[in-house]
């Protein structure tokens, strides 16, 4: 080896602060023989290294290939400096200068060594519910500012004791500068509280809690991002005790298992689900359910699937422990208002749900839900991207001249900070229709722009005028403000994601979005680039009989549809005699006159209307209940093409217009015959993914764009995706999936900032 010895200065950016770094590098700089020190700064790690040249060569490959599990390395920059004769490798005091834009770790489940000394009884930390590393517990959470350390988290209310301060400052110990280190002497405490607030003194409090869950009755736990409400996933009386506190009707209820071998227990599991179910991020993971499941009837209500979820904290595996069964745990919050995150909230907003409080005092800084995904063939479909995910930043292809912040959409909302070629995405935060949710969006906004220090100069709203977000965006301290075409930023979000920026072919499937010519769009195929987009084909307008009350009551839809058809009869005799008779005639004047009755291109509403035709719902207790049953009863057997029309638009703006006219007068006709419904909606699905691929074919050919983006709620359904991608890509197209976004509005917000980023570049 050379004996020539050098000294570098390095940066390194990314995801590299609260995930083990500086230890890390410690021990590897020891490893090669390095002298020298690292430290946090505002905005990124700083190594000072010297040694022999070839081990600091080997030193910097290192670092990208050994980094911590959770870490991400984005960019490593290296420069010479004189040989400073230091002694030894250090961990240095933090810089808090300069410009505050680290990126902060998300939450993560706990690490397998942490769950080894949880049930070790010869470890100083067994049964400790709060244990953590280097490696693992949460981050986001807890954190006030960067850099990333101890006094600027939470845990700073918590002064470690002798021991833990001793493995914190080890070079050699698992928990060397772990900023969330504690034990049952210094740490975080557990109580267990009636539902008047009184401490239950009696016994251990998981023991308690986990004694009342047995005996059927609701406990809110409070986790790393705030409350659950958990029951016996195996109590059919608890379970719906706790649907009709909660006021979640028919809505399919998350339970959390110990291990993928439990999950395997209550549903079918592949290779894919089991990595992702153990995966870092932990999200909760929608499954096909066993026949002879384990869990109570109304977990998840004639859906066939169910979504599971491990355990991700050491109170969470103290709790199925001790309780030896499958535990429901939903969000601790009534239907539609937002996530407890302190016990006063929950003690308010759960006063009439939790039959007791399972609490602890260690102060959560942000509250964060749980993740949820499914596994399609084509990619991960993410369904809500909070816990494990969020607030990883996600990159901008064009980089934005001036700061901006974008608002996000009515449902499912999120928002978007963006600064130079960075967006950072806040976890889920909800449907903005209750004030409590819109004071989570600013505590959101506030705590995202002191975190990453972003003051944002432009604000980018929705086009549709009377959504909240819209107003919120117009209060805001800004120069500037800009509107963006809802299905243009579904497109863009995916365009982006996968890194680009020419023209796309962009099929964008949902419920609802504002259009620009003032009707409900949702079933659009646009030619689009991040900056502009112009509509190619859409749905054939359908009468929406008051306009979102169809989304509640799928045979809506079926009416509008039967007005276009002439009247001709598409509900079965008995579907309509089911419907309270008062409620049909007003639906039935409401489309005589038009009257609360606007025009929608909606994919959602289609799928709603072929729901309701086949007799699988008829009212929706909760969005997207109609095409979940849908795909459900459609299964995995192979389905029959009864084709789309398509024709040119009459008004001659040069869209072409699918008709799924046929498709349902053919549906109706063959379930009036008695056929199999389970294979008129595998139809169903084959058809739309054949019509949709035909169409988008030929604008891809018209257009000489190769790319087609899929993007939208409805896109959510595993067996379209499938399908539509499949018939895609055998036309010699390559298709474009959201893979870290969700395809739903989860990603508007993204996708505003995106075409927000790319009209400023242009200087639009």
């Amino acid at each position: 080896m050379s004996t020539t010895f050098s000294s570098l200065r390095l940066h390194v950016s990314g995801i590299v602060q609260g995930v083990g770094f500086r230890p890390f590098v410690h021990r590897l700089a020891q490893r090669h023989g390095l002298s020298g020190w690292i430290r946090n700064t505002s905005a990124d790690v700083e190594i000072a290294a010297e040694g022999n040249a070839e081990a600091l060569h080997s030193f910097i490959a290192d670092l990208r290939a050994h980094a911590p599990p959770i870490a991400r390395i984005d960019r490593i920059t290296a420069e010479a400096a004189s040989l400073s004769g230091f002694d030894g490798f250090a961990i240095a005091d933090s810089d808090t200068t300069g410009a505050l834009r680290q990126l902060v770790a998300p939450d993560v489940g706990i690490c397998a060594a942490c769950e080894r000394e949880l049930f070790d009884p010869a470890n100083r930390r067994y049964l400790y519910p709060f244990i953590t590393c280097t490696d693992c517990g949460p981050r986001y959470s807890v954190i006030d500012a960067m850099p990333y350390d101890r006094e600027r988290t939470s845990m700073r209310a918590f002064t470690q004791c002798e021991q833990c301060a001793r493995e914190y400052h080890d070079p050699a110990d698992r928990r060397y500068h772990s900023e969330t280190n504690s034990c049952a002497a210094c740490g975080p405490t557990l109580r267990c509280l009636d539902a008047r607030g009184t401490a239950m003194t009696s016994g251990d409090p998981i023991a308690t809690a986990v004694k009342l869950i047995q005996a059927g009755q609701v406990v809110a736990i409070r986790g790393i991002g705030g409350f659950h409400l958990a029951v016996d996933a195996t109590n059919e009386s608890a379970v719906s005790r706790l649907r009709g506190r909660k006021r979640r009707d028919g809505k399919p209820l998350a339970v959390m298992v110990r291990t993928v071998e439990d999950a395997r227990l209550l549903a079918s599991v592949s290779e894919d689900e089991a990595r992702w179910l153990a995966a870092p991020e932990r999200p909760i993971v929608i499954l096909r359910e066993h026949e002879t499941t384990r869990v109570a009837p109304s977990v998840s209500v004639g859906l066939g699937t169910i979504g599971v979820i491990l355990a991700y904290s050491p109170l969470h595996l103290l709790l199925l422990e001790a309780a030896r069964r499958p535990l429901v745990m939903t969000s601790g919050n009534p239907s539609g208002e937002r996530l407890a995150s302190t016990l006063s909230e929950a003690m308010s907003s759960l006063c009439d749900i939790a039959d007791a409080y399972l609490t602890h005092d260690r102060e959560i800084v942000a509250r964060v839900d749980d993740s949820v995904l499914r596994v399609g063939s084509a990619a991960p479909i993410i369904m809500r991207r909070g816990r494990g995910f969020a607030p990883v930043p996600v990159a901008l292809p064009i980089a934005t001249p001036l700061p901006l912040i974008a608002v996000g959409p009515h449902l499912k909302n999120t928002l978007t900070l963006a600064i130079d070629d960075t967006a950072f995405m806040s976890p889920h935060i909800g449907d903005l229709e209750t004030i409590e949710t819109e004071e989570s969006w600013h505590v959101v906004h506030q705590s995202m722009k002191r975190l990453f220090d972003v003051t944002p100069r432009v604000a980018v709203h929705d086009l549709h005028p009377a959504y909240l977000s819209t107003r919120i965006a117009a209060r805001l301290p800004v120069e500037r403000i800009l509107s963006v075409q809802h299905h243009h930023a579904h497109v863009a979000a995916v365009a982006a994601e996968n890194g680009i920026t020419a023209p796309v072919i962009g099929v964008a499937f949902d419920g609802t979005g504002y259009g620009e010519d003032g009707h409900i769009w949702g079933a659009e195929i646009l030619v689009a680039d991040l900056a502009t987009f112009r509509r190619a084909a859409h749905l054939r307008y359908l009468p929406l009989a008051g306009g979102d009350r169809a989304a509640r009551s799928p045979w809506r839809s079926v009416f509008g549809y039967e007005q276009l058809a002439g009247g001709t009869r598409l509900l079965s005799d008995e579907s309509v005699e089911s419907i309270p008779r008062d409620a049909i005639e007003l639906v039935r004047r409401q489309l005589a006159s038009a009257l609360y009755t606007p025009l929608a291109s909606s994919m959602g509403r289609l799928f709603d209307a072929a729901a309701a035709i086949l007799g699988v719902c008829l009212e929706s207790r909760f969005e997207g209940e109609a095409a979940m049953r849908l795909e459900s009863l459609a299964g995995t057997r192979p389905g029959r093409v009864r084709g789309f029309a398509t024709e040119a638009e009459a008004d001659g703006r040069g869209s072409l217009v699918m008709d799924p006219l046929p498709l349902l007068v053919a549906l109706a006709d063959a379930a009036r015959h008695g056929e199999d419904r389970a294979q008129l909606a595998a139809d169903f699905h084959s058809s739309i993914a054949d019509g949709t691929a035909r169409l988008a074919a030929t604008i891809a050919e018209r257009e000489a764009i190769r790319r087609v983006v899929l993007s939208g709620g409805v896109f959510q359904n595993a067996r379209l995706v499938t399908e539509l991608a499949g018939r895609l890509e055998r036309s010699s197209l390559e298709v474009l999936l959201p893979r870290r976004l969700p395809a739903n509005d989860g990603a508007i917000s993204y996708g505003q900032a995106v075409v927000a980023a790319a009209r400023l570049d242009a200087g639009v």
